[in-house]
């Protein structure tokens, strides 16, 4: 685990931001749980342009389109968007997004910070009230074609789509010469319905995963839950680390996270899943710079749990930053300030609640 001393509160923000644009939920405080009622079979479908059509049940579907990176609440309001109007016309809802990310594909040295990877995008989209989604591929065929074309090999040919809901700041086609107003332009030519849903806000700013990652990359986990509409999760497979965790009496979960990863190094307050329970935690992401072997790790340390976990994948979500890494003067300090760090991240998860992304099916 790392060392060094807290910096900051650990209490989660609770407040709403309203302001111009689409308001926050007004039914209640936002929830950040994962106790909603399960969601109906989510069907995932990965399209490309040199593949035969085969949307299946989503097609005719209202879309939902973008590139959902984290899933955040502005996303969700898309979503919601597209579900209700398709409800509407009783008709299949989906999201449409495209794998890889196109900044990662027209940028292919550059590190991207991904919130969600391909496989957490579509569990989060598999707990919304949508019937799937279609994964296209992002490539060069696909970034060459005109926003017209777009539309007709694509929306129309492909997928057949009843309508689609977008944000207001959603671009397409090549160079993005697409807009969102061009989009409803041509599906009143075309007899499919557009919605564009204007930005969200949040105490006056707009919620975009930009400022996710900024909020993260500054260790402000709970802004970047606030700005999500849940705790901001990670997945890995724990592999064997040296053992030092066990040597000091924490036993870690190592999980090697995306190089790309731009979560600030230092220890947090975790929540984790193992077999369906949920174990609060205390984790350090970075160097360890006591014991620095070069290497960026998380090390979970699980709070009243014990058993074997090598291999096994985790859901790790992180609730509350406690402090930076730290180099202590001897061994003894830095067991000190582990239990201390222990207590901190046990207040700021009681703090919390049941606090943890909702998580779906991927059929």
């Amino acid at each position: 685990m790392g060392v060094g001393p807290p910096s900051r509160d650990l209490t989660s923000a609770d407040r709403e931001g309203h302001g111009p644009g689409v308001s926050l939920d007004a039914t209640g405080p936002l929830s950040l749980t994962s106790t909603d009622p399960a969601p109906r079979r989510f069907t995932a479908i990965h399209d490309a342009l040199d593949a035969p059509p085969h949307a299946g049940a989503l097609r005719g579907a209202f879309l939902a389109i973008g590139n959902f990176e984290g899933v955040h609440r502005g996303h969700r309001a898309v979503i919601a968007t597209a579900v209700t109007r398709a409800r509407s016309r009783q008709c299949p809802s989906a999201a449409l997004t495209f794998e890889p990310h196109p900044r990662a594909y027209f940028n292919p040295g550059e590190p991207l910070f991904r919130l969600t990877d391909e496989a957490a995008k579509l569990r989060l989209l598999a707990a919304t009230e949508l019937d799937g989604a279609v994964v296209m591929k992002f490539d060069a065929a696909l970034a060459a074609l005109e926003p017209s074309q777009f539309i007709k090999q694509v929306l129309i040919d492909r997928l057949a789509i009843a309508g689609a809901a977008v944000g207001f700041d959603f671009h397409f086609g090549r160079a993005r010469s697409g807009t969102a107003a061009y989009l409803k332009q041509e599906g009143e030519l075309h007899g499919f319905d557009v919605d564009i849903v204007p930005a969200m806000l949040d105490d006056g700013r707009r919620i975009s995963s930009g400022a996710v990652r900024d909020a993260l990359a500054a260790g402000r986990a709970d802004e970047a839950a606030e700005l999500l509409g849940y705790p901001w999760f990670v997945t890995g497979k724990v592999i064997h680390g040296d053992r030092r965790g066990r040597e000091l009496g924490f036993p870690t979960a190592n999980l090697r996270l995306d190089p790309d990863c731009g979560l600030r190094h230092g220890v947090y307050a975790v929540r984790t899943e193992v077999d369906g329970r949920r174990f609060d935690g205390v984790a350090n992401f970075g160097r360890r710079p006591m014991f620095d072997t070069g290497v960026v790790l998380l090390e979970v340390f699980l709070i009243d749990f014990a058993g074997d976990l090598y291999g096994r994948t985790l859901d790790v979500a992180v609730i509350a930053w406690i402090r930076p890494e730290f180099t202590f003067d001897s061994v003894d300090d830095l067991i000190h300030r582990m239990e201390e760090d222990r207590r901190i991240a046990q207040m700021a998860l009681n703090r919390s609640g049941d606090a943890f992304p909702r998580l779906g099916m991927v059929g």
